[in-house]
């Protein structure tokens, strides 16, 4: 008789320890559902607010900025450049480039294409510089970068140098940087670079270390020996072991004295 009234008793116990280890069971399948939901929403929000970007090239600028507004993206237009390739008010370049995954909203920048240079540069050096912005916006030029550079030969505003030169060929695109002359008095900020070519490397560095240019360590390369000269062509001087073949900054850039200039000589 004790032992059949304990057995409900020990039954009884148990029940509380097998309903709480299902209570747990239970508990831990929701939050794993829970969380697999909430991961689901977040790839599908993540996802949804991702696109391709299209190619642009070779569109016109409202087909581009039309195709780009439809997907959610900004198009927004840098610059423009001349091209013999892509014909003008079409798309010349753009960036990120096509295919690339970006979120909505993304900024694509396109340049635009001018068509082929018909505009020959004219010459505003020793002009004014009010005079030469005029002329150049005449022929459809723009004025770019403006250096000043202490020089009390000619008067003050006149124009000592541009890039690119006059009567240029295939430039990049329609601005024209100039080279001011300023006041003795001021100081320059900034200078246009030199034409070293041929130069003696050692004669290039002195020169450029007068207005505060730092050259890095020179390159030296082998130089190919051309002939002679063939039927009528005039013959190509070699060129001399130590002198200048390439530099950058090229020859009209604007720079200043935190411009490293390289240089590759002849060995």
């Amino acid at each position: 008789m004790q032992i059949n009234r304990l057995s409900p008793v020990r039954n009884y116990r148990r029940r509380p320890v097998i309903n709480f280890f299902q209570i747990a069971s239970l508990v831990m399948v929701l939050v794993a559902v829970a969380l697999l939901s909430a991961i689901t929403t977040m790839h599908f929000a993540i996802h949804g607010a991702e696109v391709q970007v299209p190619a642009l090239k070779g569109m016109t600028v409202a087909d581009a900025r039309s195709q780009t507004s439809g997907l959610g993206l900004n198009l927004d237009l840098d610059n423009r450049y001349y091209s013999a390739d892509v014909a003008a008010g079409h798309i010349l370049s753009q960036s990120p480039s096509a295919g690339t995954v970006v979120r909505r909203e993304w900024r694509v920048r396109v340049a635009e294409s001018l068509g082929p240079q018909k505009v020959e540069v004219p010459d505003t050096v020793g002009s004014d510089e009010r005079v030469a912005a005029l002329r150049l916006r005449r022929v459809g030029l723009d004025v770019g970068v403006t250096a000043r550079l202490p020089y009390g030969k000619v008067a003050e505003g006149t124009v000592l140098a541009q890039d690119p030169p006059a009567h240029a060929q295939g430039i990049a695109g329609p601005s024209i940087n100039l080279l001011v002359a300023a006041p003795s008095t001021d100081a320059a900020d900034g200078f246009v670079m030199p034409d070293l070519i041929g130069m003696p490397i050692v004669v290039a560095q002195d020169a450029l270390a007068k207005v505060g240019l730092k050259t890095a360590p020179p390159t030296f390369v082998d130089v190919h020996i051309s002939a002679v000269g063939v039927g009528n062509a005039a013959p190509k001087l070699p060129v001399a072991p130590g002198s200048v073949t390439a530099q950058q900054p090229q020859a009209g850039m604007r720079v200043d004295q935190s411009t490293p200039v390289k240089l590759t000589v002849a060995k």
